[in-house]
């Protein structure tokens, strides 16, 4: 008892001694009426900094946050942790569904040049969505707490019959500046800040939106007389600013507003030593204690709902195992990210992908995507064990595959004498159940969208794996099936897909149809050493097959000694292979009847087996 006396004493004297001296460096807004305006915040010229504006209607004593397309009451204001809360929108009836009043202007969209973003600890609710959200990252599941909410809510009774609802946890980067809603996808949203999911709806907070502001820098100046003496006016920064710099000794504090002194002004260096010691194990173990609640938290979005649990891999855990990411540990480079062999604790062999993917998504929504890909189970896929969201980007762990990747078969990189018809025919077929399953077994449902037979691995008993089916789902930006830009590889790219940018299972059907002609002829899908007209193989076995000549396009060493049954099954899989390259889409046939198809091309061949 007596030492934690001693250490609040010596805390309490050095705190008065860290702002003993100093002078107010930034003029505060007066108060609208009973709210208090913190610094930086700036109701008018003269007071606050002028980046960081919001509005006080006098009249009503109430403060106001502009945007681009709209306005919203604040709430509240928490200065010391630079954040205010907003009133979204109200709900408007609409035939028995809801709409949010700022539907017409897109939801919440703020200026992305001031220092202002969302942060992470809002909950959002989009409600009477279309169905193009089951393609979205979100949770639209009937487990989902927006369900909970509309059931339970009276506020949200005009939303009952709206038909669909999702939930969903903002990212609270520096770039997060929208909750966006508009007709074609959302129509409304709610946003509750810092819920408890275990809470009934009954005991949830008002609704609101927590924004937080960047700390402000020193404030403006003109000349000296606008700061006080402990400040000079200087010019700082590009573009001729001018600013009240704190003098030397002192440091600016940007919550305070003021430039404050050092801790060793009037201390002995002992007591400075000590009070430092308290503070920074105080620090210590605050840290501590936030990284065991975010792990918890993040263990419990992986593990919610039911089926196989993910896990939650620490920084320190994937270096160790990749040996921090050595060179010699790097198994190959695609267009998702680099990929590593890694060997955990426990001895399990794993592949680590460090995802390329910016900063599009924020931690809790990859740790969403990461809980619905590891409920993904079928043989013809590899499976996705957890992540990593420490380090800069975020870490997708998966099992191990160890036998090489189909493309590096098929140039016979293994020395094996090449691949069978048999093990093609198998290979095809495992690849095709593992597509169908991402198609219409998942929930929601996933598009690869960058099939191709360098993501295709081969397990010891040359059985196919499809890889890589998650990070096209992690590096989805907006929540609609139509993306900014056409992702894939060249060779392998949907036409229709490069034309409108639309995403469909018929654009990955389009690329299993290049992979059926690498596996029928041994060729890649772009090679510049073909003729000019024959660079890409899909246009290449096309023209081949208009000039019925299917069997000139085949693999000779596939050809050299087979029977007439299997020549009709190669052909046969070249025509599949071109009726999956159709140009539009609604003529390609669906993953499904494509594996229906490969089986009954199996039986054929395994007849023809048997008759020899």
């Amino acid at each position: 008892m007596a030492v934690n006396s001693t250490f609040g004493v010596m805390c309490t004297v050095a705190l008065m001694l860290l702002y003993a001296d100093f002078a107010t460096s930034a003029t505060r807004c007066s108060d609208c009426g009973s709210t208090q305006v913190p610094y930086p915040l700036s109701t008018g010229p003269g007071c606050g900094d002028p980046s960081y504006r919001i509005r006080c209607d006098a009249g009503a004593g109430a403060l106001f946050f502009d945007t681009p397309n709209n306005t919203y009451p604040i709430s509240s204001i928490s200065p010391t942790i630079q954040r205010f809360r907003i009133r979204p929108s109200n709900f408007i009836n609409n035939n028995n569904t809801c709409v949010t009043a700022d539907v017409s202007s897109e939801g919440l969209q703020l200026d992305p040049t001031l220092p202002f973003n969302i942060t992470s600890g809002n909950t959002i609710m989009y409600l009477n969505c279309s169905d193009s959200l089951l393609r979205s990252p979100l949770n639209c599941t009937s487990t989902s707490l927006c369900y909970s909410y509309i059931n339970s809510s009276a506020e949200a009774s005009v939303c009952g019959l709206a038909p669909i609802c999702c939930t969903f946890r903002s990212g609270g980067s520096s770039t997060q500046y929208s909750i966006r809603v508009r007709d074609g996808g959302c129509q409304a949203y709610r946003s509750f800040v810092n819920l408890d999911y275990s809470l009934p709806v009954s005991r949830w907070p008002d609704p609101g939106v927590e924004i937080q502001w960047a700390s402000p820098p020193e404030p403006l100046c003109g000349t000296q007389a606008d700061c006080d003496g402990s400040s000079t006016c200087v010019l700082s920064g590009s573009g001729g600013v001018r600013r009240c710099v704190c003098n030397a000794g002192l440091h600016w504090d940007a919550i305070a507003a003021v430039c404050a002194l050092g801790l060793t002004s009037g201390l002995g260096a002992a007591l400075v030593a000590a009070v430092v010691i308290f503070l920074l194990y105080r620090r210590h173990r605050r840290h501590k204690e936030a990284l065991a609640r975010l792990a918890r938290e993040r263990e419990e979005i992986l593990n919610s709902g039911a089926g196989k649990t993910a896990k939650v891999f620490t920084g320190k855990q994937i270096k160790k195992a990749t040996n921090n990411f050595s060179k010699d540990r790097l198994l190959g480079t695609g267009g998702f990210g680099e990929v590593y062999r890694g060997v955990l604790e426990d001895s399990t062999v794993v592949a680590v992908k460090c995802a390329k993917l910016g900063n599009t998504k924020g931690t809790d929504q990859v740790l969403n995507e990461v809980r619905i890909l590891c409920q993904v189970n079928h043989r013809g896929l590899v499976r996705l064990l957890g992540c990593c969201v420490e380090l800069e980007q975020p870490l997708l762990v998966y099992e191990y595959i160890p036998n090489g990747t189909l493309l590096e078969h098929l140039k016979g990189q293994f020395g094996n004498g090449g691949l069978s018809w048999t093990h093609r025919l198998n290979i095809a077929r495992d690849t095709a159940e593992g597509l169908a399953y991402l198609h219409f077994s998942a929930v929601p449902p996933i598009y690869h969208r960058d099939v191709k037979s360098s993501n295709i691995l081969l397990d010891e008993k040359m059985n196919a794996k499809v890889a890589d089916f998650g990070l096209s789902r992690l590096a989805e930006a907006d929540l609609s099936h139509v993306t900014t830009c056409a992702q894939g590889t060249l060779g392998y790219l949907d036409p229709e897909y490069y034309r409108n940018y639309q995403l469909t299972d018929k654009s990955d059907v389009y690329s299993f149809g290049v992979v059926l002609l690498e596996l029928l002829t041994s060729q890649k899908a772009i090679d510049f050493n073909r003729p000019p007209d024959d660079v890409n193989l899909a246009i290449y076995v096309k023209r081949v097959v208009e000039e019925e000549r299917m069997l000139d396009a085949v693999d000779p060493n596939l050809k050299k000694g087979a029977s007439k049954l299997e020549l009709e099954t190669m052909k046969a899989l070249g025509f599949l292979a071109v009726g999956c390259l159709e140009e539009r889409r609604q003529d390609r046939p669906s993953m499904k009847e494509v594996t229906e198809e490969i089986e009954y091309i199996i039986s054929i061949a395994t007849s023809s087996k048997m008759e020899d």
